[in-house]
C-alpha cells in the first residue's frame, strides 16, 4: 500500500484554534476589580487621601494667586468631582455587596449540606451503637456460663444421687 493522503478533518487531528476579531475578556474581572475598589473604599488610608485631597484642594484655591486658582469659592468643580466619584463608588460598593451576598449564598448552602451529612452520620452511628449494645446485652458472659454449668452440674449429680 501506498501512503494515503491524511484527512485534517478526521478525529485523530485535533482542530486549529481560530482566531476570532471579537475581544476576549474575562466576565468576573469587573466584579474582582470592584470588590478591590469597594475595599479600598471601606479603609482610613482612602479617607486620609481623600481629605489630604480636599484640604489641599480648597487651600490652593483660597491661598494661591488669582491667575492660578482653577475653581473659585463655591467650589463647584470640586463638587462635581466628588458627586461624580460618589455616583461610581456607590454602584460599585452595590456590586461588590452582591457578590459577597453571591458567595454567602453558597457557603450557606454547603454549610447546610454538611450539617445534613453531619447529621446523617451521627444518626448512623447512633444505630450501630445501639445494635452493638443490643448485641452485647444478647451474649453470654463467662461468669453466667459458669454459674449456669455449675447449676447443670449440680442438677446432674443430684439426678444421679438419686438413682442411687
Amino acid at each position: 500500500m501506498g501512503k494515503e493522503k491524511l484527512n485534517k478533518n478526521s478525529l485523530e487531528f485535533p482542530r486549529e484554534a481560530r482566531r476570532s476579531l471579537k475581544p476576549s475578556y474575562d466576565p468576573e474581572a469587573f466584579g474582582r476589580w470592584s470588590e478591590k475598589f469597594a475595599r479600598f473604599l471601606g479603609t482610613a488610608r482612602f479617607l486620609v487621601f481623600m481629605t489630604a485631597f480636599v484640604i489641599f484642594w480648597v487651600t490652593w484655591n483660597f491661598m494661591a494667586p488669582d491667575n492660578l486658582k482653577f475653581d473659585h469659592y463655591p467650589f463647584i468643580f470640586l463638587t462635581l468631582l466628588l458627586s461624580l466619584q460618589a455616583s461610581y463608588a456607590a454602584p460599585l460598593i452595590l456590586l461588590a455587596q452582591n457578590r459577597q451576598a453571591d458567595r454567602d449564598r453558597i457557603q450557606a448552602n454547603e454549610d447546610r449540606d454538611r450539617e445534613e451529612r453531619n447529621i446523617a452520620d451521627t444518626q448512623y452511628l447512633t444505630r450501630e451503637l445501639a445494635s452493638l449494645r443490643t448485641a452485647i446485652s444478647e451474649v453470654t458472659t463467662r461468669d453466667h456460663l459458669h454459674g449456669e454449668l455449675a447449676n447443670a452440674i449440680e442438677e446432674i449429680v443430684s439426678k444421679l444421687n438419686k438413682k442411687s
